[in-house]
Protein backbone atom coordinates (compact mmCIF):
# COMPACT_ATOMS: atom_id res chain seq x y z
CA UNK A 1 0.00 0.00 0.00
CA UNK A 2 1.05 3.20 -1.08
CA UNK A 3 2.11 6.40 1.57
CA UNK A 4 -0.99 8.15 -0.25
CA UNK A 5 -3.21 5.59 0.11
CA UNK A 6 -2.76 5.08 3.89
CA UNK A 7 -3.41 8.66 4.49
CA UNK A 8 -6.75 8.36 3.43
CA UNK A 9 -7.66 5.28 5.45
CA UNK A 10 -10.06 6.81 8.52
CA UNK A 11 -7.50 7.28 11.96
CA UNK A 12 -10.37 4.53 13.35
CA UNK A 13 -9.72 1.70 10.53
CA UNK A 14 -5.61 2.21 10.62
CA UNK A 15 -3.79 -0.37 12.18
CA UNK A 16 -2.68 0.03 16.07
CA UNK A 17 1.23 -0.80 16.84
CA UNK A 18 1.70 -3.79 18.70
CA UNK A 19 3.80 -4.40 21.33
CA UNK A 20 5.35 -7.54 21.78
CA UNK A 21 6.18 -8.36 25.67
CA UNK A 22 9.68 -10.48 25.30
CA UNK A 23 9.21 -10.91 29.47
CA UNK A 24 9.15 -14.53 30.67
CA UNK A 25 5.68 -15.67 30.83
CA UNK A 26 4.51 -17.62 33.76
CA UNK A 27 4.62 -21.30 33.38
CA UNK A 28 3.43 -24.24 35.56
CA UNK A 29 6.99 -25.53 35.19
CA UNK A 30 8.75 -22.11 35.84
CA UNK A 31 6.50 -20.15 38.26
CA UNK A 32 6.19 -16.51 37.95
CA UNK A 33 8.16 -14.03 35.60
CA UNK A 34 11.67 -13.86 36.66
CA UNK A 35 12.52 -10.69 38.18
CA UNK A 36 15.87 -9.10 39.39
CA UNK A 37 16.93 -9.65 42.98
CA UNK A 38 18.82 -7.33 44.89
CA UNK A 39 22.41 -8.16 46.45
CA UNK A 40 20.17 -8.59 49.94
CA UNK A 41 17.82 -10.74 48.55
CA UNK A 42 20.27 -13.08 46.74
CA UNK A 43 22.63 -13.31 50.00
CA UNK A 44 19.37 -14.27 51.78
CA UNK A 45 18.19 -16.85 49.42
CA UNK A 46 21.94 -18.13 49.56
CA UNK A 47 22.08 -17.98 53.28
CA UNK A 48 18.74 -20.16 53.38
CA UNK A 49 19.94 -22.75 51.50
CA UNK A 50 23.07 -23.33 54.10
CA UNK A 51 20.68 -25.49 56.64
CA UNK A 52 23.27 -25.76 58.68
CA UNK A 53 24.08 -21.81 59.29
CA UNK A 54 20.32 -21.42 59.86
CA UNK A 55 19.85 -24.12 62.36
CA UNK A 56 22.97 -22.40 63.95
CA UNK A 57 21.31 -18.97 63.95
CA UNK A 58 18.31 -20.14 65.42
CA UNK A 59 20.57 -22.21 68.27
CA UNK A 60 22.43 -19.20 69.19
CA UNK A 61 19.11 -17.11 69.47
CA UNK A 62 17.66 -19.61 71.35
CA UNK A 63 21.15 -19.93 73.73
CA UNK A 64 21.46 -15.84 74.08
CA UNK A 65 17.88 -15.70 74.95
CA UNK A 66 18.48 -18.69 78.03
CA UNK A 67 21.57 -17.48 79.21
CA UNK A 68 19.73 -13.44 79.70
CA UNK A 69 16.59 -14.63 80.78
CA UNK A 70 17.99 -17.20 83.15
CA UNK A 71 17.45 -15.09 86.12
CA UNK A 72 14.80 -13.18 84.83
CA UNK A 73 11.41 -13.56 85.87
CA UNK A 74 9.01 -13.15 82.42
CA UNK A 75 5.41 -13.25 82.59
CA UNK A 76 5.54 -15.34 85.99
CA UNK A 77 8.14 -17.60 84.31
CA UNK A 78 11.89 -18.41 85.19
CA UNK A 79 14.19 -20.65 83.84
CA UNK A 80 15.76 -21.46 87.23
CA UNK A 81 14.80 -20.97 90.67
CA UNK A 82 18.36 -20.20 91.91
CA UNK A 83 20.82 -17.74 91.93
CA UNK A 84 24.18 -18.13 90.24
CA UNK A 85 26.07 -17.71 93.78
CA UNK A 86 23.20 -19.43 96.20
CA UNK A 87 24.96 -22.39 97.78
CA UNK A 88 23.65 -25.06 100.00
CA UNK A 89 26.29 -26.86 101.80
CA UNK A 90 23.44 -30.21 102.40
CA UNK A 91 23.39 -30.51 98.58
CA UNK A 92 26.71 -30.32 97.83
CA UNK A 93 28.00 -32.63 93.85
CA UNK A 94 24.90 -34.00 93.49
CA UNK A 95 23.53 -35.77 90.48
CA UNK A 96 21.56 -34.25 87.77
CA UNK A 97 17.52 -34.71 89.32
CA UNK A 98 14.53 -32.81 88.25
CA UNK A 99 15.25 -30.01 90.94
CA UNK A 100 18.50 -29.43 89.83
CA UNK A 101 18.50 -30.58 85.42
CA UNK A 102 22.37 -30.47 85.68
CA UNK A 103 22.96 -31.28 89.26
CA UNK A 104 24.71 -29.62 91.97
CA UNK A 105 28.66 -28.16 92.24
CA UNK A 106 31.25 -28.73 95.27
CA UNK A 107 29.39 -25.96 96.98
CA UNK A 108 25.85 -27.11 96.65
CA UNK A 109 24.81 -24.36 93.65
CA UNK A 110 22.47 -25.29 91.40
CA UNK A 111 24.81 -25.96 88.06
CA UNK A 112 22.28 -25.25 85.01
CA UNK A 113 22.03 -21.92 86.36
CA UNK A 114 25.79 -21.62 86.64
CA UNK A 115 26.15 -22.86 83.07
CA UNK A 116 23.68 -20.32 81.95
CA UNK A 117 24.90 -17.26 83.07
CA UNK A 118 28.29 -18.61 82.58
CA UNK A 119 26.82 -18.93 79.04
CA UNK A 120 26.03 -15.03 79.47
CA UNK A 121 29.49 -13.76 80.42
CA UNK A 122 31.89 -16.14 77.86
CA UNK A 123 29.37 -14.91 75.16
CA UNK A 124 29.13 -10.80 76.19
CA UNK A 125 33.47 -11.35 75.91
CA UNK A 126 33.46 -13.15 72.83
CA UNK A 127 30.84 -10.67 71.07
CA UNK A 128 32.85 -7.37 72.47
CA UNK A 129 36.50 -8.58 71.61
CA UNK A 130 34.99 -9.40 67.88
CA UNK A 131 33.17 -5.63 67.78
CA UNK A 132 36.27 -3.97 69.05
CA UNK A 133 39.04 -5.78 67.77
CA UNK A 134 36.84 -5.74 63.93
CA UNK A 135 36.94 -1.64 64.56
CA UNK A 136 40.48 -2.00 65.15
CA UNK A 137 41.19 -3.97 62.09
CA UNK A 138 39.22 -2.28 60.05
CA UNK A 139 40.36 1.60 60.46
CA UNK A 140 44.46 -0.36 60.30
CA UNK A 141 43.56 -2.22 57.24
CA UNK A 142 41.37 0.63 55.42
CA UNK A 143 44.29 3.36 56.36
CA UNK A 144 47.02 0.70 55.11
CA UNK A 145 45.29 -0.05 51.99
CA UNK A 146 44.09 3.10 50.68
CA UNK A 147 47.46 4.87 51.25
CA UNK A 148 49.90 2.26 50.32
CA UNK A 149 53.16 3.01 49.97
CA UNK A 150 55.48 3.73 53.12
CA UNK A 151 51.82 3.62 55.39
CA UNK A 152 50.96 0.46 54.19
CA UNK A 153 54.47 -1.30 55.04
CA UNK A 154 54.67 0.36 58.66
CA UNK A 155 51.53 -0.72 59.81
CA UNK A 156 51.79 -4.35 58.13
CA UNK A 157 55.26 -5.13 60.00
CA UNK A 158 53.36 -3.87 62.95
CA UNK A 159 50.72 -6.57 62.45
CA UNK A 160 53.47 -9.02 61.30
CA UNK A 161 55.22 -8.47 64.88
CA UNK A 162 52.07 -9.13 66.69
CA UNK A 163 51.03 -11.96 64.67
CA UNK A 164 54.92 -13.53 65.44
CA UNK A 165 53.87 -12.58 69.29
CA UNK A 166 53.18 -16.07 71.01
CA UNK A 167 49.66 -14.29 72.52
CA UNK A 168 49.05 -17.23 75.09
CA UNK A 169 52.12 -16.22 76.98
CA UNK A 170 51.56 -12.70 76.72
CA UNK A 171 47.70 -13.15 77.70
CA UNK A 172 48.88 -14.63 80.95
CA UNK A 173 51.08 -12.41 81.60
CA UNK A 174 49.33 -9.05 80.36
CA UNK A 175 46.44 -10.58 82.55
CA UNK A 176 47.77 -10.31 85.46
CA UNK A 177 49.68 -7.05 84.66
CA UNK A 178 46.59 -5.58 83.59
CA UNK A 179 45.00 -6.72 87.41
CA UNK A 180 47.39 -4.50 89.13
CA UNK A 181 47.66 -1.11 87.14
CA UNK A 182 44.11 -0.77 85.09
CA UNK A 183 41.03 -0.10 86.79
CA UNK A 184 37.77 -2.37 85.90
CA UNK A 185 37.03 -5.57 86.62
CA UNK A 186 38.40 -8.89 85.31
CA UNK A 187 36.11 -9.21 82.76
CA UNK A 188 36.82 -5.86 80.93
CA UNK A 189 40.51 -6.65 81.67
CA UNK A 190 39.49 -10.00 79.47
CA UNK A 191 38.22 -8.07 76.67
CA UNK A 192 41.26 -5.67 76.20
CA UNK A 193 43.80 -8.01 76.68
CA UNK A 194 42.19 -10.44 73.64
CA UNK A 195 41.08 -7.74 71.72
CA UNK A 196 44.90 -6.19 71.84
CA UNK A 197 45.48 -9.63 70.38
CA UNK A 198 42.83 -10.32 67.98
CA UNK A 199 42.52 -7.50 65.56
CA UNK A 200 45.32 -8.53 63.00
CA UNK A 201 43.09 -10.96 60.34
CA UNK A 202 40.92 -8.28 60.26
CA UNK A 203 43.48 -5.61 59.44
CA UNK A 204 44.85 -7.91 56.88
CA UNK A 205 41.89 -9.27 55.17
CA UNK A 206 40.69 -5.52 54.91
CA UNK A 207 43.86 -4.37 53.41
CA UNK A 208 43.23 -6.81 50.71
CA UNK A 209 39.91 -5.11 49.99
CA UNK A 210 40.64 -2.04 49.82
CA UNK A 211 43.75 -2.48 47.41
CA UNK A 212 41.60 -3.94 44.85
CA UNK A 213 39.10 -1.10 45.38
CA UNK A 214 41.23 1.70 45.38
CA UNK A 215 41.61 1.95 41.73
CA UNK A 216 37.70 1.58 40.66
CA UNK A 217 35.77 4.31 39.03
CA UNK A 218 33.43 5.09 41.40
CA UNK A 219 36.69 5.66 43.81
CA UNK A 220 38.30 7.97 41.23
CA UNK A 221 34.53 10.10 40.91
CA UNK A 222 34.76 10.39 44.52
CA UNK A 223 37.84 12.20 44.42
CA UNK A 224 37.33 14.01 41.81
CA UNK A 225 34.42 15.39 42.96
CA UNK A 226 36.39 16.34 46.02
CA UNK A 227 35.69 14.37 48.66
CA UNK A 228 38.17 13.90 51.52
CA UNK A 229 40.07 10.69 52.53
CA UNK A 230 38.41 9.84 55.34
CA UNK A 231 35.00 10.49 53.45
CA UNK A 232 36.11 8.01 50.89
CA UNK A 233 37.74 5.48 53.09
CA UNK A 234 34.34 5.43 55.41
CA UNK A 235 31.86 6.50 53.79
CA UNK A 236 32.16 4.70 49.42
CA UNK A 237 34.85 2.21 50.49
CA UNK A 238 34.08 0.73 53.92
CA UNK A 239 30.49 -0.79 53.06
CA UNK A 240 31.57 -2.60 49.95
CA UNK A 241 34.20 -3.92 52.46
CA UNK A 242 31.25 -5.28 55.01
CA UNK A 243 30.63 -8.82 53.37
CA UNK A 244 34.21 -10.39 54.70
CA UNK A 245 34.30 -7.97 58.14
CA UNK A 246 31.13 -9.70 58.82
CA UNK A 247 32.25 -13.37 58.00
CA UNK A 248 35.86 -12.46 59.76
CA UNK A 249 33.88 -11.26 63.05
CA UNK A 250 31.32 -14.11 63.07
CA UNK A 251 34.75 -16.56 63.48
CA UNK A 252 36.51 -14.13 66.11
CA UNK A 253 33.54 -14.44 68.34
CA UNK A 254 34.33 -18.36 68.46
CA UNK A 255 38.10 -17.74 68.68
CA UNK A 256 37.17 -15.40 71.55
CA UNK A 257 35.17 -17.55 73.36
CA UNK A 258 37.94 -20.15 73.53
CA UNK A 259 40.52 -18.41 74.22
CA UNK A 260 38.83 -16.87 76.85
CA UNK A 261 37.82 -20.05 78.30
CA UNK A 262 41.26 -21.26 78.43
CA UNK A 263 42.51 -17.94 80.08
CA UNK A 264 39.86 -18.53 82.96
CA UNK A 265 40.73 -22.81 82.85
CA UNK A 266 44.48 -21.58 83.59
CA UNK A 267 42.84 -19.00 86.19
CA UNK A 268 44.04 -15.88 84.45
CA UNK A 269 41.02 -14.89 82.83
CA UNK A 270 37.05 -13.60 84.72
CA UNK A 271 37.99 -14.03 88.35
CA UNK A 272 35.47 -16.05 90.57
CA UNK A 273 32.91 -15.42 91.93
CA UNK A 274 31.49 -14.97 88.61
CA UNK A 275 31.26 -18.03 86.52
CA UNK A 276 32.19 -18.37 83.07
CA UNK A 277 32.30 -21.72 81.00
CA UNK A 278 36.41 -22.48 81.18
CA UNK A 279 35.79 -21.54 85.27
CA UNK A 280 33.47 -23.90 85.59
CA UNK A 281 35.95 -26.24 83.97
CA UNK A 282 38.48 -25.17 86.31
CA UNK A 283 36.54 -25.96 89.71
CA UNK A 284 35.79 -28.91 88.52
CA UNK A 285 39.19 -30.68 87.48
CA UNK A 286 38.86 -32.69 90.67
CA UNK A 287 36.01 -34.09 90.24
CA UNK A 288 36.17 -35.45 86.48
CA UNK A 289 36.47 -39.22 87.67
CA UNK A 290 33.35 -39.48 90.45
CA UNK A 291 31.14 -36.34 89.14
CA UNK A 292 31.67 -36.26 85.50
CA UNK A 293 28.65 -34.20 85.04
CA UNK A 294 30.57 -31.29 86.25
CA UNK A 295 32.97 -30.90 83.24
CA UNK A 296 30.30 -32.35 80.77
CA UNK A 297 28.21 -29.70 80.65
CA UNK A 298 30.16 -26.38 80.79
CA UNK A 299 32.30 -28.02 77.97
CA UNK A 300 29.21 -29.33 75.83
CA UNK A 301 27.96 -25.72 76.08
CA UNK A 302 31.65 -24.39 74.50
CA UNK A 303 31.67 -27.03 72.33
CA UNK A 304 27.91 -25.99 70.55
CA UNK A 305 28.23 -22.37 70.76
CA UNK A 306 31.70 -22.72 69.13
CA UNK A 307 30.11 -25.05 66.57
CA UNK A 308 27.47 -23.56 65.74
CA UNK A 309 29.39 -19.79 64.85
CA UNK A 310 31.29 -21.51 62.78
CA UNK A 311 29.20 -22.95 61.20
CA UNK A 312 26.97 -19.28 61.19
CA UNK A 313 30.13 -17.69 59.84
CA UNK A 314 30.64 -20.47 57.07
CA UNK A 315 26.80 -19.78 55.63
CA UNK A 316 27.47 -15.76 55.73
CA UNK A 317 30.69 -16.17 53.68
CA UNK A 318 28.92 -18.27 51.24
CA UNK A 319 25.95 -16.15 51.17
CA UNK A 320 27.68 -12.80 50.74
CA UNK A 321 30.68 -14.31 48.16
CA UNK A 322 30.00 -12.09 44.76
CA UNK A 323 30.86 -15.24 42.81
CA UNK A 324 28.06 -17.73 43.96
CA UNK A 325 25.59 -18.47 41.74
CA UNK A 326 22.11 -18.66 42.56
CA UNK A 327 19.54 -19.44 39.40
CA UNK A 328 16.21 -17.47 40.35
CA UNK A 329 12.79 -18.94 39.02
Amino acid sequence: MRDDEIQRIPAATQPLPVEVDMRPTASPEHGPRDRVLSTKELAWRRFKRHKLAVGSAVLLIILTLACILVTFNVLGFRLSQYNYHQQNLFLRVKQPSTNHLFGTDQLGRDLFTRVLYGGRISLMVGVTVALSAGVIGAVVGAVAGYYGGWVDNILMRVTDLFLAIPFLVVLLIGSKFLDKFLPGGSVFHTVVILTLFFWMPDARIVRGVYLSMKEKEYVEAARASGASDGRIMFYHMLPNAMGPITVNATLLVAAAILTESALSFLGYGVQPPTPTWGQLLNNSRQFVTTSPYLIWFPGLFILITVLAVNFLGDGLRDAIDPHQKLSVG
